[in-house]
């Protein structure tokens, strides 16, 4: 897949969002395989006011790349003015969200709510494209609702408004993020143009991501969800997609050392306070289906001390360190014995755990 100067063979790569990919997820995603990765979606509002949430959104890294940048809005004014501010961060490209279904965006008259106004939106693409020299995608759904199925004429508008690859998400703005993501839908878009399109929608595995290539034709496929507290899915699904290797499982202790280098990156790059409250919705998904995962969530979002919250971690593992010489634990974190007496454990010390 080709966008500019980048030519990813079937790339795998993080999807835009909000309040999910900032500067700390998006290097753990590139540290583990992500061939490309997207900031938090930024309102082209905020941008030309210079609000510092925004600005910090958009700013980028060199061990990023390639990463985009994606913006939002309703006017060819507000977004011809963001994409100019955007480009000045130099990112590898530009993205233009056409797709976001939530109320505050849409509700607006921007993201999905475009797909209503399709002579609108290929305005406010071509206006884009023409503003700056950065190469410029966009992201959309395939409709608005199911009576209004219309994503093959969007990616042809698309097309013919300079952009050079369409990601489609495979659910309608109704849909929101429920049901199953229509891949054959995807399918058809793919064939309606001669731009890339990238896939989106229910990659859970490296399995999905193999299904997804093979059912939708698309030149790439894009992670959301998926990747949230599983950062190793990008690993896994370039390994199967590109050479047919299936790589195994996290262990446990892997996924607890990931959830310590998102919060050491997390304070890093956004100050102790902030990063360790931002943190506090990661831990339950990377740490979901251990022993004793509800006692030592409790403790972690309650704790404000990074150096306190590495030993509530480091503790956590040596629990389940200790389950597995027992027999009790796989190296990948699944119960040997569904009956295995529940944990009872000390996170405020270093003692071994004990059970009842």
């Amino acid at each position: 897949m080709r966008i500019g100067k980048i030519d990813i063979d079937r790339p795998v790569i993080l999807a835009p969002m909000e309040d999910v990919t900032d500067r700390a997820f998006r290097q753990l995603c590139k540290r583990h395989g992500a061939d490309i990765v997207y900031t938090e979606f930024i309102s082209a509002e905020a941008l030309r006011r210079g609000v510092e949430k925004s600005i910090r959104k958009i700013s980028v890294a060199d061990h990023e790349r390639p990463v985009a940048v994606q913006i939002f809005g309703n006017t060819v004014e507000s977004m011809v003015e963001a994409a100019a501010i955007a480009e000045t961060f130099d990112p590898d490209y530009l993205d233009i969200n056409f797709g976001c279904p939530v109320k505050k965006v849409a509700g607006k008259g921007a993201g999905a709510a475009l797909l209503k106004e399709p002579e609108k939106l290929s305005a406010i693409a071509s206006a884009v494209a023409k503003a700056v020299s950065i190469p410029v995608t966009a992201k959309t759904r395939i409709g608005w609702d199911h009576d209004s199925i219309n994503i093959t004429e969007i990616v042809r508008r698309l097309e013919d408004s300079g952009m050079q690859a369409v990601a489609v998400h495979g659910r309608t703005r109704s849909d929101m993020y429920k049901g199953t993501a229509d891949w054959d839908r995807i399918a058809e878009a793919k064939s309606a143009c001669s731009i890339p399109v990238i896939a989106n929608g229910d990659v859970w595995t490296a399995d999905d991501a193999v299904a997804m290539f093979a059912r939708t034709g698309a030149d790439g496929i894009m992670i959301g969800r998926g990747s949230i507290g599983n950062p190793f899915i990008f690993a896994q699904s370039v390994s199967l997609v590109r050479e047919g290797v299936r790589l195994p499982a996290p262990t446990y202790r892997e996924r607890i050392r990931v959830a310590i280098d998102h919060m050491r990156l997390s304070v890093e790059y956004k100050g102790e306070k902030h990063g360790i409250l931002e943190m506090r919705r990661h831990y339950a998904t990377y740490l979901k289906g251990l022993p004793g995962v509800s006692k030592v969530r409790n403790e972690l979002v309650r704790e404000l001390d990074p150096v306190a919250i590495v030993e509530l971690l480091e503790s956590f593992e040596a629990h389940c360190e200790a389950l597995e010489r027992e027999g009790r634990l796989t190296e990948s974190g699944e119960y040997l014995n569904d009956h295995s007496p529940r944990l009872i454990l000390n996170y405020q010390t270093n003692t071994n755990p004990t059970t009842i």
